[in-house]
Formats: structure tokens, sequence, C-alpha cells
């Protein structure tokens, strides 16, 4: 295992900068995430630590070694495909074993090192079975036992849950949690899913456009997003963003409650808000509505969970309120970026307990 450095990256192709001026240090046995929609440069960012693809300017650096110019099998590296990229025609064990006899193991050293990484990943019954044979979780399983085996400096992963339904997403997430935690690789997650990331990084990497957004844990970004992408980005529903005279007001949807939810030692800010159509989801309910006053926007959540038993009716309006430490602020104009955090927001009835 090694520490990994990204230094000054820039990818160009045909005059599109598809990267620009990446920097990440990433801790040995660190899990980072790199997050973002499609076209943002996360892939890209992977394919160039792994050798993939030859950045136009700047270095990488796994452990003390710049690796820049080598090629992927003299960097130390293993990655997993989104598609795995099993073989179709050689068994479980077969697959584990590849990369082991390309470098020329054999015999009892080979066998020992191919049970110790699919023991790792829980697949061991299955070494007879074909590909085919098996399901996508124990495919994807194969496929981390057969990048583990070769024990490398840095793992790299990508999206290699998206072909998963949802619920075996969710098993296979713990199950790649706890390896990961046991095993303790330095590794790289390339995802566009906000659960993912959120369940799995030590640290999330925000990417939009080619460039970095936020870096921070998970905690971090969501509690305390760098701007406006990240706020509606991570979040689901996403932050509610209404437009001031000066700056955005935002306010996550689970903070946005009918007045009388709140005890009566917070301070609030209270905003008039109709509902026009509710989604029930079994431990709560999802409001979506428009509110009124200095607050005025044409689309703003709520999040109520079932434990309010008081009524909220559609097409009428009922008094809201978010709590003013669950208040953010940006900038207005292109930038969005986080501004400090006001004791009250402007021209809004704010109550004082």
């Amino acid at each position: 295992m090694a520490s990994l450095e990204i230094r000054n990256i820039n990818k160009v192709f045909e005059k599109h900068k598809a990267v620009g001026n990446i920097q990440l240090n990433v801790a040995d046995g660190e899990f980072v995430v790199l997050l973002g929609p499609s076209g943002c440069g996360k892939s890209t960012l992977l394919r160039m630590i792994a050798g993939l693809e030859m950045p136009t300017e700047g270095d990488i650096i796994i452990g003390s070694r710049v690796v820049t110019q080598l090629p992927p099998k003299d960097r130390d590296i293993s990655m997993v495909f989104q598609n795995y990229a099993l073989y179709p025609h050689l068994s479980v064990y077969e697959n584990i074993a590849f990369p082991l006899r390309m470098r020329g193991w054999k015999g009892s050293k080979l066998d020992e090192k191919v049970k110790w990484a699919a023991n790792m990943v829980e697949i061991a019954p299955l070494f007879e079975r074909k590909p085919r044979q098996i399901s996508g979780g124990q495919r994807q399983r194969c496929a981390l036992a057969r990048s583990l085996v070769r024990e490398p400096s840095v793992f790299l992963l990508d999206e290699p849950l998206s072909n998963l339904d949802a619920k075996l997403r969710q098993s296979a997430r713990e199950q790649l949690r706890d390896f990961q935690e046991r095993v303790g690789l330095t590794s790289i997650y390339v995802t566009h899913d906000q659960t993912e990331a959120m369940a799995l990084g030590d640290r999330i990497v925000i990417m939009d456009s080619g460039s970095i957004r936020q870096i921070g844990t998970p905690q971090e970004i969501y509690e305390q997003p760098a701007d406006t992408f990240v706020a509606t980005f991570i979040g689901t529903p996403p932050m509610n963003l209404i437009q001031g005279e000066n700056f955005i007001t935002g306010f996550r949807p689970e903070n946005f409650m009918p007045e009388s939810f709140f005890d009566n030692n917070t301070s609030l800010v209270k905003v008039p808000f109709e509902p026009y159509r509710a989604e029930y989801l079994g431990d709560e309910k999802i409001y979506y509505g428009a509110t009124r006053g200095p607050f005025f926007s044409d689309r703003v959540i709520a999040r109520v969970p079932n434990t309010f038993k008081g009524s909220i009716p559609l097409n009428e309006v009922s008094t809201f309120a978010v709590p003013e430490t669950g208040l953010h602020y940006f900038e207005s104009g292109n930038t969005g970026k986080a501004v400090t955090r006001r004791k009250s927001g402007p021209n809004v009835n704010a109550r004082e307990h």
C-alpha cells in the first residue's frame, strides 16, 4: 500500500479541457470517492492514475515514485471495471489466479494466494463455476479478488456496482466497505451515485466540468457545501435554494417543517408554504410546493417524518419554518460560493425563543 499524490494534472482532448489543474493527496489506506455527473472528468482522472490515459500536464506520484509516464503494468495498481472484465471461459479460481500466472506464479504458492484473496471476499465456495454461472454480486466479488490477489499499492474502482439491482447494490456496498476496512488498501472509487459516495468514502471529491468543487468527509460536504452545485448535488431531495436580492438562501428539505413540529426553544425563520403534491414514502412524506412572502419560490420541497401528526392540506398555505441553524447562504451569480452564515435571514420573520 502507498499514498497517492495528484499534482496539477490537466488533460486536453483536441482543445477541450477534460480535466483542469487537479490537485489531490490520498493517504495510505484511505478510501476516496470521485463523485460527479456524467462528463465531469472523474473517469478520465481515474484512467490517468491507472496509466490508461497520459496527462497533458502534471504528475502522478504513488508512494515516493513519479509514475506519470510509466505504463499500467509498472505502476503497482489494480483496477476493477464497471463490467468486471472476467474471462468467460475460465473458472472463478482461474480468473483470480490469472494475474499471478502472468507473473510466473505456480504451485502451492499460487494456490495459497488465490485462496487468501477469495476468502477475503467470501467467494471460495464458487471456485469451479464459470462467470455465467454466478450472480452479478458474485461476479463483482470475483473481480475484487482478482485485483486484490496482487496486493497493489493503489486500488482503482470504476463504478463497479452500477450493473447491480438496487437491493444487491446495498448489500455489495456493505461488503465492499467491510472489505476495505479489513484490507486497508489505498482506494480510489468512481461513481455518479451520491448514496454510494456517502456510504463508502472516507473523503469525497466532488467534480464538475473537469474541476474539483469540494473535498471533504461525507458529513462535511453534506453540512457545509462549498457552493450551490455541491448543495444541490448532494442530498435527496436536494437542498432548496431561494434567490434573494444579494445572495441565495439554502435549506435542506428535512429542516423545512410545519412550525408546530419544533419545540419552543428553537430559533426559527417562518415561511408560508403551499404544497401542491405529496409523496408517501413509508416513514416520511415529501411535499412539493411554493413558498410565499420574502422567501418566495415556485419550487420548494419539504421532507416531513410520519411522526408528525398534524394536518398539512394540499393547495392551501400553511406556516412552515426553518431553524436558523439550518440556513445556508451563497453568493449570487456564476460562482454560487458559500458565504459566512448570518445571524438571521434578510427580510424574514424570525421567531426567537
